[in-house]
């Protein structure tokens, strides 16, 4: 068996302890160094350091850390970390702006070095479960797509507004689930904390097939949820992230002997299936795949930061709709994407404050 992977933690916050205690029991990855200028030593794993700097993480010989540090200084890190060689897995969002994403997209490609971005709902098993059934068709043709997050504000975010923080999620799993592109989005957000970034987001948007996407995004309420809605000409899936449950709404078939309604293609109310599917931590399973992607030399397994820079881009464009009151379009995904290799016919700076 191969020597188990070196792995560090760059950011030692909620986030940052909640990846030290997966990666504490991970098959095939060794915990070598946390580095949190303001971390608690008594926080940290037993007998891993705690250290002041990235370049002292470097020196400890890492194969890949995770970037759990302020959204602002990820771009700081992550091209530390690219610099020296390492692999990355950077918590969502990649970057706080367009150009800083871009930046990581070629510090990491540039080198053929493994890195991803921690989009989790991804690995959430409800998410994964309907991306599979609307691959499979099950849902017929998509015509909507309607995800709500709202909860309580969560005082360890001061760096970025609601849209960066929460709506990334939603606007990743959306693209993810349907494999569709935005290509218009509509905002309106508003501030009602008292701080400088946006509390609460509402956007309409449409993606490549025509198909039309509502995000309810806030931190002020008192009501948790998180639940995206998934309406196709069969019926509807209702996902709900909190529980990992997956629901179908069936379309009823009624028949009518009134011509003129005969023409209506209505719905009606039929079976309701909720599914019984495993459910794995998506965390761990998130983990999970990034070791096996760093092994084989490959992002298959990952949320390439490519993919993680187009989420940027839809956030900026949300919050630039929002600032200008108009519908903002997007520019084309595929002329962004890096052209795939023809194939061969079968036969560092400190890092200051914690997350």
């Amino acid at each position: 068996m191969s020597a188990p992977l070196r792995a560090g933690i760059i950011g030692f916050g909620v986030m940052g302890r909640n990846h030290a205690r997966i990666l504490t029991g991970l098959e095939g990855v060794d915990l070598v160094g946390v580095v949190d200028p303001a971390g608690r030593p008594d926080r940290v794993p037993h007998g891993v350091p705690l250290l002041e700097s990235v370049a002292e993480l470097v020196e400890l010989g890492i194969d890949y850390a995770v970037v759990a540090c302020p959204t602002a200084l990820h771009a700081e890190v992550g091209l530390a970390l690219a610099e020296a060689g390492a692999g990355a897995l950077i918590e969502k969002p990649l970057a706080e702006s367009v150009e800083t994403a871009e930046r990581l997209v070629a510090a990491f490609e540039s080198r053929g070095l493994v890195a991803g971005v921690g989009h989790i709902e991804r690995f959430n098993p409800a998410l994964q479960s309907m991306r599979t059934r609307l691959e499979a068709g099950e849902l017929g043709e998509v015509f909507q797509v309607v995800t709500r997050r709202q909860g309580p504000f969560p005082h360890r975010i001061s760096d970025v507004g609601v849209v960066k923080d929460l709506a990334t999620h939603d606007i990743d799993l959306t693209a993810w689930v349907t494999g569709q592109d935005y290509v218009t989005i509509s905002a309106h957000t508003v501030a009602r904390s008292g701080r400088p970034h946006e509390d609460m987001v509402a956007a309409v948007g449409r993606l490549a097939d025509g198909s039309m996407v509502s995000h309810l995004v806030n931190w002020l309420s008192p009501l948790k949820e998180r639940t995206t809605v998934v309406t196709g000409d069969r019926g509807c899936f209702v996902a709900d992230t909190l529980t990992a449950d997956l629901t179908y709404y069936a379309n009823g078939e009624m028949s009518t002997e009134w011509e003129a309604l005969r023409a209506f293609r209505g719905v009606s109310e039929g079976d309701m299936i909720r599914y019984a599917i495993p459910k794995r931590e998506p965390l761990l399973v998130e983990h999970e795949r990034f070791r096996d992607a760093f092994r084989e030399g490959a992002d298959g397994h990952v949320v390439t930061l490519r993919q993680g820079l187009r989420t940027v881009e839809v956030s900026a464009a949300v919050l630039e709709s929002a600032k200008l009151g108009r519908t903002v379009s997007l520019p084309s995904q595929v002329a962004q994407e890096k052209p795939e290799e023809p194939q061969e016919p079968q036969d560092q700076q400190e890092v200051a404050g914690a997350v």
